[in-house]
């Protein structure tokens, strides 16, 4: 059970220094929509990866609910997409100083940091603040054979070449993270595992309906409406429980010890004042407050996860070298 504990995405962790870029937030600024005056105008948010994705997806959600609950106005969304959401890191690393620039990032970024071996880090960015947790569902084809995880262990262990695994994450991300993590579990040497990876989650879907891989790791959020109606199965939630609306048991239940989740969250480019950063910290605060984001969260099957500032960039910290220890000791670092 040891080794489970660390495996555990959203654990407490203590407040550790960051750097300049994450020193203490200052006052409210006044006289926006943060602080409860005007909305907000020229807010862009950047989405490190293609149209659709779990990423894509909260972003959008977040853009919608600003503007719904008057908090903002015009917000643009757009796609820097490439090396797993390092190419977009590096334009917000670029765009020092732009207080109406967001970008969207979570675990996989964090993963793709390490194993591309990125010259930017997220060190390198403000926190703002993460927004949710969303577990993943081990997923496969309505036609395939596999009708239990226990049908497709077997057929893993005895061949895992012939049955390959697509995530819509870059290697270090969830989607790569969590077959990697499930193979050791269950007795597959995570090298012989063979991942395929997509763009987005919508890329993803398309593969595992058209049978190019024998099963996914992927966000509840992106398989749920589709295995609702017998386009999918899914085998396995990843969560410490059951997910509400969905027909499938966790890991934990069918006797795999191991307890997985995402998570999403914000970051502004470098170079910002405390109360340039605050002013973010608190609009996404009122967004979050909003009874528009409670709708959403229920929604998309998204939970509350919400930690900002300080805390967050202790947040990161800690995840930078928990992926790192983990992809070291799956022997891919």
């Amino acid at each position: 059970m040891g080794e489970r504990r660390w495996l555990r995405v959203g654990a407490a962790v203590a407040v550790l220094t960051m750097g300049p870029a994450m020193s203490a937030c200052g006052a409210n600024t006044g006289g926006s929509a943060a602080a409860g005056g005007r909305p907000v105008d020229g807010l862009r948010i950047l989405v490190p990866n293609s149209p659709a994705s779990g990423y894509d997806t909260t972003a959008r959600t977040a853009a919608k609910v600003m503007q719904d609950a008057g908090l903002a106005r015009d917000v643009a969304v757009f796609n820097v997409a490439g090396a797993g959401g390092t190419v977009g890191l590096r334009r917000v690393v670029d765009e020092q100083g732009d207080e109406n620039l967001l970008m969207q990032m979570g675990l996989g970024v964090v993963g793709a940091v390490y194993t591309n071996r990125s010259k930017v880090t997220l060190t390198d960015t403000v926190p703002v603040a993460r927004l949710i947790e969303e577990v993943e569902a081990v997923v496969v084809p309505k036609e395939s054979p596999y009708n239990t995880l226990q049908d497709l262990v077997a057929a893993w262990k005895a061949d895992p070449w012939k049955v390959p695994v697509g995530g819509a994450s870059a290697p270090g991300g969830p989607d790569h993270l969590l077959p990697m993590l499930l193979a050791k579990a269950v007795g597959v040497a995570p090298k012989r595992v063979k991942f395929v990876s997509y763009g987005g989650g919508g890329e993803l879907l398309t593969a595992v309906l058209a049978n190019e891989v024998a099963f996914a790791a992927t966000g509840i959020g992106e398989v749920a409406e589709q295995a609702k109606v017998g386009e999918v199965k899914i085998l396995a939630v990843t969560g410490a429980k059951r997910v509400a609306g969905v027909d499938a048991p966790t890991l934990e239940e069918q006797g795999v010890d191991l307890v997985f989740a995402n998570w999403r969250g914000l970051v502004a480019t470098p170079g910002l004042s405390a109360a340039q950063r605050q002013r973010l910290v608190d609009l996404v605060t009122r967004m979050h407050d909003s009874a528009e984001w409670k709708v959403a969260l229920a929604t998309r099957g998204w939970t509350d996860a919400f930690m900002t500032g300080d805390e967050f960039a202790a947040f990161l910290t800690s995840e930078n070298e928990r992926v790192a220890k983990v992809l070291q000791e799956l022997g891919l670092g």
